[in-house]
């Protein structure tokens, strides 16, 4: 470093010398900050400061970790008086058993505000705080009573140690935005703090990651937003895990005490070593393998009712919203796609049919999820997760959980601790309460507005009943079928106030039959019908809440949707599913039979659909396989409802979610397309410029790159249902191989290479004729062309596939295989003049039935050059 001259090393500049003199006191400060860079399975912490409070002499724990004293780092701390206290040995009612950490033997006392000050590096921090009233002379520890702050974060406000004979630990992660990191110890007048020991360590940054899954649905800002306090930390199935093998020094306890029913479960494990974790998710940082390599399962079978759940509950401060972080580790099964569960918190559905093989690819793999529940959905003070299974009927029902971890979250006090900041400022009620006033009454404004303009035209409406006839109902200028946004529901207060207390006032009635919205139902009635929204009532998940099977008083079964009032996105796709379902009627999409937004709710009552989705008939599932005729009339019905979205309306409708769990099935196995809750109007043949919205699988690569939504996008979406159906597995499963993970892409070679017999589905490879596959063959392939100009419409999708099932037919009913066309004229021919209808030999024009339409002439103008495509 220093200069070079005739071989001799000259003497370092005084700057130099200084600067090096700077860097070497700041690395032994903080002798870790200059570690080598972590691997992903272990951490060197940049900043990791372990304080022993007043103790005279550094600390070591048995895990090996060492605690300085605070009388050595002095400049650490800011306190008016140097207070110490030390005892030689505790005793509680648990020492006997659990020897007490050395770290409760010695405190530091603080008679007035005090503060510890580190030099950190940006980022998310542990926080750990211990505390035990140690005996003083002067100070009884028990009593003290005081508040613990960071810059921006209340941690602890009029604290108390609850117990005098309990140890009291308290763990947070909070980020750091600065290079200085303050904890602030703030004795309430006429009282003193304490504290016993301190941990401030750099957390990984990929701990926490911004995003979650909330509950119910809503638009959260992200977690990067908010301290952390976490009150739970469970191994499922396993011991205690201590702060010496765990990848982080995080404590685990066994969550015997935590579930309920126990005798319900039984335990499962694995040797750790057997714990794999995939290249992207799960590390041993998130968790180490010895939480993975237990677990709890449902109970022997035979002696428990397979419709359970197992459930574990912890007390909380339900003033709260909670980050709630579950681990999964499939150590039960002994092959990929045999485990399908669902996963409850406080009763809402936060995953359904979850299937562990087909998240990681293989058995034994470390999974995780997260979930942000509001506190709204809090009851009694308690946080309940749950496990079952998600149907019944597939395979043997099971369900399992390794590992829970509850994490209270920040609330807009910036506190962890009561509603005061950090400033002393009270963030209560009283704000919240004026706040309430205000759109209270503009609500109340809004409302009667409404009821003036119901009015209005309700007096217009008698007077001209010929412009009734003229305007096609009240709905098209009230509800225009594809209004904006702004037109119906468009804020949450505005969904409140449509429908409460219709029931009382007389108008509902008349609203719901006038807008074309079905029949409304009380909230009293919908309770009924689902025996109060029983769990096991829950027949699936729709696009913003659960869906329960409920029945009228006549028996006539109903599918209640219900979503949440407080979910901005749920409130968006209740009004989208309502626009487009209230104006359509068709055989083959799900009819709308209903609805109910009272006491903020909103549900949606649909025909109920007895045999569920399509894709439990093909894989997944014990159901009886279906037939290849079966298949191609589903996936005719499917054609159909699909077509007449697309043309079938004045201006047309793209579905923009068309998969297989959107495809139902009724008692007599009649396909219906339901869930238009990401659906959009547009004009065909016109790109739409939006968001980028499906299920990964089906989603048109071409709207993907340019965020051009056209019924193209439909068409590629349905030519993978049409693959799902021939070869009977996932869209995705990356399970499999890399060349074989995306079904559209593995059918697409082998279609190329004129073997796709060979990955058709053996329950029907021997029953499908050459004919009818080259025919549903060539649909899906053209479907699934990578630019939209090249796909055939839905009509022409539709006529291929009505086609194979002619081809299929005719050689089924001829007893020597058949190589000609059976007699079927392509609809663009015309009719013959003379010839009757009804003697006619012309395969019939595809009719649209329940009150629906279709032109016959534009639908098949491509016909006559679809093969040559």
């Amino acid at each position: 470093m220093g200069g070079e001259k005739n071989g001799v090393v000259s003497p370092l500049p005084i700057s130099m010398s200084l600067l090096l003199l700077f860097l070497l006191i700041l690395s032994s400060a903080n002798p870790s900050s200059s570690a080598p860079p972590s691997s992903p399975s272990s951490f060197n912490p940049p900043d990791n400061y372990l304080v022993d409070c007043g103790s005279p002499q550094p600390t070591k724990l048995e895990d090996g970790r060492m605690f300085k004293s605070d009388s050595q780092t002095a400049s650490l701390l800011s306190t008016e008086e140097d207070i110490q206290t030390s005892v030689s040995s505790i005793h509680t009612k648990d020492s006997a058993s659990t020897p007490v950490s050395p770290l409760y033997l010695t405190a530091r006392i603080f008679a007035a505000e005090s503060t510890y000050t580190f030099f950190v590096h940006p980022g998310r921090h542990w926080v750990r705080l211990y505390f035990f009233p140690v005996f003083h002379p002067k100070y009884d520890l028990a009593t003290a009573a005081f508040s613990v702050s960071t810059e921006k974060i209340v941690l602890l406000h009029d604290f108390t140690v609850p117990n005098a004979d309990a140890p009291v630990f308290k763990e947070y992660l909070v980020n750091a935005t600065s290079d200085r990191f303050s904890l602030k110890f703030s004795p309430k007048k006429n009282s003193f703090a304490f504290i016993n020991a301190i941990e401030l360590v750099s957390a990984p940054a990929a701990l926490i990651s911004d995003t979650a899954t909330t509950l119910p649905a809503s638009d959260f800002k992200g977690l990067s937003e908010y301290a952390l306090e976490v009150s739970y930390r469970l191994n499922v199935g396993g011991p205690l895990i201590t702060p010496a093998n765990d990848t982080l020094q995080r404590s685990w306890l066994p969550d015997d005490g935590f579930m309920k029913h126990p005798e319900a479960a039984k335990g499962a494990s694995v040797t750790p070593a057997a714990v794999k974790y995939p290249e992207d998710g799960a590390t041993p940082l998130i968790a180490p393998n010895s939480v993975y390599s237990t677990a709890k399962q449902m109970g022997n079978s035979e002696t428990v009712t397979p419709n359970f759940n197992l459930t574990w509950e912890m007390g909380v401060d339900p003033t709260f919203s909670y980050l709630i972080r579950l681990h999964f580790c499939d150590i039960v099964s002994k092959t990929l796609n045999d485990l399908y569960f669902n996963v409850y918190v406080n009763g809402i559905m936060g995953s359904s049919g979850l299937d562990l093989s087909g998240k990681t690819g293989e058995l034994a793999t470390a999974y995780y999820q997260d979930f942000v529940l509001n506190a709204s959905t809090i009851t009694n003070g308690t946080v309940k997760v749950q496990v079952g299974p998600g149907r019944i009927e597939s395979g043997n029902p099971n369900a399992i959980l390794n590992g829970l971890e509850v994490m209270k979250i920040s609330n807009e006090a910036g506190s962890l601790d009561g509603l005061f900041a950090v400033d002393g400022t009270f963030v209560g009620p009283s704000k919240g309460f004026t706040t309430m006033k205000i759109i209270a009454g503009v609500g109340l404004l809004m409302g009667v507005t409404a009821m003036l303009l119901l009015a209005s035209v309700f007096v217009r409406w008698h007077k001209r009943p010929n412009d009734w006839e003229k305007c096609n109902s009240f709905s098209s200028w009230l509800l225009p079928l594809h209004a904006s946004h702004s037109s119906f529901m468009s804020s949450k207060s505005g969904s409140h106030q449509f429908g409460s207390n219709k029931s009382k006032s007389g108008y509902s009635s008349f609203f719901s039959s006038a807008l074309g919205l079905g029949r409304y139902f009380t909230f009293a009635e919908i309770q009924e019908a689902t025996k109060n929204f029983d769990e096991n009532a829950v027949v699936g998940v729709g696009g913003f809440g659960k869906v329960y099977l409920g029945e009228q008083e006549d028996g006539t079964k109903l599918a209640i949707k219900r979503g949440s009032a407080s979910n901005e996105q749920g409130i968006n796709e209740f009004q989208t599913e309502i626009q487009m379902l209230s104006k359509l009627r068709h055989r083959h999409l799900v009819s709308l039979i209903g609805y109910c937004d009272e006491n903020s709710e909103m549900i949606l009552v649909y025909e109920y659909m007895a045999n569920g989705p399509l894709r439990d008939h093909l894989y997944g599932s014990n159901l009886p396989h279906l037939t290849w005729k079966q298949r191609l009339e589903i996936c005719i019905g499917s054609a159909r409802g699909l077509h007449y979205l697309h043309t079938g309306t004045a201006q047309g409708i793209i579905h923009r979610d068309v998969k297989t769990t959107n495809i139902l099935l009724d008692e007599n196995l009649v396909a219906k397309v339901s869930d238009f809750g990401l659906s959009k109007a547009a004009q065909m043949g016109t790109a739409v410029s939006t968001a980028v919205k499906g299920s990964f699988g089906y989603l048109d690569p071409e709207y993907f790159r340019r965020q051009q939504l056209t019924e193209k996008s439909d068409v590629y979406s349905f030519g993978v249902v049409l693959f799902e159906v021939l070869c009977a597995r996932p869209a995705l499963n990356p399970a499999l191989p890399r060349e074989q993970v995306n079904l559209a892409e593995w059918a697409m070679q082998w279609h190329k290479k004129g073997l796709l017999e060979k990955i058709i589905d053996p329950k029907i490879a021997g029953t499908i004729s050459s004919g009818s596959l080259k025919k549903f063959a060539e649909a899906a392939e053209k479907c699934l062309a990578d630019y939209g100009v090249d796909r055939p419409s839905m009509g022409d999708v539709l006529w291929n596939l009505e086609y194979a099932l002619q081809l299929q037919e005719a050689s089924t009913s001829t007893p020597e295989p058949v190589d000609d066309m059976p007699k079927i004229k392509s609809p663009d021919q015309p009719k013959e003049k003379e010839k009757d209808d009804d003697d006619s030999d012309e395969a019939p024009i595809i009719t649209i039935t329940d009150n629906s339409t279709i032109a016959d002439s534009p639908l098949f103008s491509q016909l006559a050059g679809f093969q040559g495509r």
